[in-house]
């Protein structure tokens, strides 16, 4: 019965249909005309009885139907889609055919697995979601700080901060929408600090049973281009030890101690990956670690057993961004070449890596003497060391510093699309030489 209710009052399509129908019936008319072979039928034997008494001959009078028919079934069904589009379409698209070529062709996109957390992540996200829609982003859930950590002890679940961060990156939704679920309470006895997207999280949870179900909840509400994942559902922390022996559990202390990190652990050591995680590795095109907090935003991910294994199995093109600044209590001091060696002490041998993407744009003055102050210095882009490991360099200009000293997220995502394409190039050329 509901299909009926195409013909209600109000659906602005019944006349269309009856265009259409018109015309669909004049060219079967002409036809019959043209061919002069009435197939059994008093209206055929008429239209040609007529067509006789005009002195018109029948291949001319059945074109001319054939010629309105096709007119109004034109008319018909153009208004017809025109009518349901308008209906359904959404308020922020004017151009819909764009919108669907767009979509289309983000399909066909190349699939991207990009691991870590934090602002970095997310920021790298928001460019590659202009060129695919086939991304995976894997992100770390052992944070403990903040209105995330609060949700995570008070409620038992996994902590939503960088998840909602990702989720919010990948969206395809209002900016209203966005502004929202980044709205963190200032005010409220118990709200002040939290993050509407984090509660958000925490009730969809709730409300499924389920924390991932929950993400895929969320997914839907803000449209989000690909999927997010945590890394683990096993509730973990994050621990290090550092060179003086001593050792802090808790990822929100570890930059706090202001000393310098030998090895981070998780707490429980035996958190199972999960499993859609490791399969998207292994089935990507491209495999991006980072960009974000070394010892607390990417290696976490590869503490899981599974992760370094996967790295290594896979026959993506694997990207290291490192980062632009270097990270006060985590990194200090170090180079491009320091960032690689302690993400290889975690992953492996240097073959685990095909690239490193390193930002080759100087940071202005201004900005280098604020960042100073915070303890914080240009990464050093020291490449032939990393290259001495085998491991190819890509230098580029890919810094945004309209407030903060950040990569850009479109020329980050244009650097990552174009090695990806180079190495697509570089493989078809030699597959035509053999």
């Amino acid at each position: 019965m509901s299909k009926l209710k195409w013909f209600y009052p109000g659906m602005r399509v019944k006349r269309w249909v009856v265009v259409l129908l018109l015309g669909v019936f004049a060219i079967a008319t002409g036809t019959v005309v043209m061919l002069n072979t009435p197939v059994l039928t008093l209206w055929e034997e008429n239209i040609l009885a007529w067509a006789s008494d005009l002195s018109v001959s029948s291949l001319v009078f059945g074109a001319v139907l054939i010629i309105l028919g096709l007119t109004a079934l034109s008319i018909g069904i153009r208004n017809v889609v025109s009518s349901v589009v308008e209906a359904i379409r959404p308020a922020d698209v004017p151009d819909l055919v764009e919108h669907v070529y767009k979509a289309r062709n983000l399909q066909k996109g190349l699939r991207i697995v990009a691991i870590g957390g934090g602002t970095g992540l997310s920021t790298m996200l928001r460019g590659l979601k202009e060129h695919t829609s086939n991304i995976t982003a894997v992100v770390t859930v052992a944070d403990d700080g903040g209105s995330s950590g609060r949700i995570r002890d008070d409620l038992g679940i996994l902590p939503p901060g960088d998840i909602r961060n990702t989720l919010v990156a990948l969206a395809d939704t209002e900016p209203l929408m966005e502004t929202l679920f980044q709205y963190r309470f200032s005010w409220g006895d118990g709200l002040a600090g939290h993050s509407f997207g984090n509660l958000f999280i925490a009730a969809m949870t709730d409300i499924t049973g389920d924390f991932e179900e929950g993400i895929r909840a969320f997914s839907k509400v803000l449209a989000v281009r690909g999927r997010v994942l945590p890394s683990t559902l096993d509730s973990v922390r994050l621990g290090a030890v550092y060179t003086d022996g001593s050792s802090v559990l808790g990822e929100s202390c570890i930059p706090e101690e202001t000393k310098k990190i030998k090895k981070v652990f998780l707490e429980p050591g035996t958190a199972k990956a999960l499993p859609e995680a490791i399969e998207a590795i292994l089935h990507a095109d491209v495999v991006v670690l980072g960009p974000g907090s070394l010892y607390t935003s990417i290696i976490p991910n590869l503490l899981i057993p599974g992760f370094a294994e996967a790295l290594a199995k896979t026959h993506a093109l694997r990207i290291y961004v490192c980062n632009v600044m270097t990270q006060p209590g985590e990194t200090d001091g170090y180079s491009a070449s320091d960032h690689v060696n302690a993400l290889l002490e975690y992953l492996g041998p240097p073959s685990v890596l095909d690239y490193v993407l390193v930002n080759k744009a100087a940071v202005s003055s201004t900005q280098a003497r604020k960042y100073a102050k915070q303890g914080a210095y240009p990464v050093r882009n020291d490449a032939p060391i990393i290259e001495r490991l085998g491991i190819n360099v890509h230098a580029a200009d890919v810094l945004d510093q309209r407030n903060l000293v950040r990569h850009s997220s479109v020329k980050l995502a244009q650097e990552i699309i174009r090695l990806a394409e180079a190495r697509d190039k570089a493989w078809l050329h030699g597959i035509r030489a053999v």
